[in-house]
């Protein structure tokens, strides 16, 4: 199995770049081409939140458009930036939201579960998993305890040393914590949020975050740096599973550096 996982795209349609710097209709569209070029191609794409800038219904439009151009199928679940009442207007048709409150689901047609988990906090950048969220994510874990799963939400529930985007709270942290914890089968969680590609190991299993398909956050690990963003290049995440080993993740680089070159002696 291969699943790829874009993250943070924070399309706008109105004609202006994103934060001055970004064309984000053309970051989408060479992601779209990105993906589709793909050899293997991926089973299923994760699209993790923050895809849109600004909650706009020509903008989600836009986005359908530009997944439905995807070869391969495309789950999505909500971020900060994002309208949960837009995005289930917007992909409703796809069948896969389990939950009338939250956009939140499970994907039971692979080898490995997906369990999506919508961790938008409203009027907040942070994230939130409330009581409610909480249990209804542990009682999924609790169906089937045998099987491989793996979960992707939009913000991450850890710190990650970029002072500026921790300050962000995420209530209910600790007890999603303690609830990974008693499930030993969740072989992976991935996030967004953060713009930059991250790994740690989490309540007994291993977490990461995507970069951004739009800019990075500056890598500035000092506890008081101010915010800020860099022009580095977009990426994506891909994870396979194999054989023997488990799930494997991987960072691509989206944009043309060039051939693969056979190595030669020095």
């Amino acid at each position: 199995m291969l699943i790829a996982q874009i993250s943070d795209l924070h399309l706008r349609t109105d004609g202006k770049l994103l934060k001055d710097k970004v064309d984000s209709v053309a970051a989408l569209e060479a992601a779209i081409n990105h993906l589709n070029a793909l050899d293997p191609q991926p089973d299923v794409v994760l699209a993790t939140g923050d895809l849109v800038n600004k909650a706009d219904k020509q903008d989600f439009q836009a986005l359908r458009a530009g997944f439905d151009r995807i070869q391969a199928p495309v789950l999505v679940i909500p971020g900060n930036h994002d309208d949960r009442t837009l995005m289930r207007e917007t992909f409703g048709d796809q069948g896969y939201f389990q939950d009338e409150k939250f956009l939140h689901y499970t994907v039971e047609d692979y080898p490995i579960r997906l369990i999506g988990l919508d961790t938008v906090k409203e009027g907040s950048d942070g994230g939130e998993l409330c009581g409610s969220r909480r249990g209804w994510i542990d009682s999924r874990l609790r169906e089937q305890p045998e099987r491989p799963t793996f979960i992707f939400m939009h913000h991450p529930p850890f710190g990650t040393g970029i002072g500026f985007m921790d300050k962000l709270d995420f209530y209910g942290a600790s007890q999603f914590a303690e609830i990974i914890s008693r499930h030993p089968h969740v072989v992976h969680i991935t996030c967004g949020h953060m713009h930059r590609p991250m790994t740690v190991a989490y309540s007994g299993t291993a977490a990461s975050v995507a970069p951004s398909l739009v800019f990075q956050m500056a890598l500035d690990l000092k506890p008081d740096a101010p915010s800020g963003f860099v022009l580095e290049p977009p990426g994506l995440k891909l994870y396979t599973w194999v054989p023997g080993t488990g799930l494997v993740g991987h960072v691509g680089v989206i944009g043309d550096y060039g051939p693969k070159h056979p190595f030669v002696p020095d």
